[in-house]
């Protein structure tokens, strides 16, 4: 069941941001001045020392070569704090489709790309006022996030 609920919330989630033109207040994005490896270093130690545990690096190459994308440099980093999403979960199960939250990171030549979804996003499908604090910090963290790996790969 949480596995149909988690594939019906992506999708819903992947046709607004898709189906919405040049929306790119729906998705945080960074570009990093560092090679993949280093970036990705760089993003798992960002993320940890912001308190949250990453539960899963997946690897999403085979599926990407299926379509004929040739990088074996992508990865989506899944990560949460446990008793946050317990709590969150709980509270509010309609969540369960969207943690832990994850940010997706590719290379472009040199550089890396880093890709989440807009944590605000979620209040505009869930706009119970009890959950505007949490994804507030989950905004600034996410941006936190994505500002120190600019600034590290600027200092490259």
């Amino acid at each position: 069941m949480k596995k149909l609920m988690w594939k019906m919330g992506v999708a819903i989630l992947a046709l607004w941001v898709l189906g919405s033109p040049a929306r790119a207040e729906g998705l945080l994005m960074a570009r990093v001045n560092a090679p993949f490896p280093e970036a990705m270093t760089l993003l798992q130690s960002a993320i940890s020392s912001r308190g949250y545990t990453i539960t899963r690096l997946q690897q999403v190459n085979e599926n990407l070569a299926r379509r004929e994308y040739k990088s074996d440099m992508y990865r989506v980093v899944y990560f949460g704090k446990l008793d946050e999403v317990r709590q969150m979960t709980a509270a509010h199960p309609q969540l369960i489709p969207f943690l832990p939250l994850n940010i997706t990171i590719f290379a472009e030549g040199e550089q890396a790309i880093l890709v989440a979804s807009h944590p605000r996003t979620l209040y505009q499908f869930f706009p119970d006022p009890s959950l505007k604090p949490v994804l507030e910090q989950w905004e600034k963290d996410m941006d936190d996030i994505m500002d120190e790996l600019r600034e590290a790969g600027a200092g490259s």
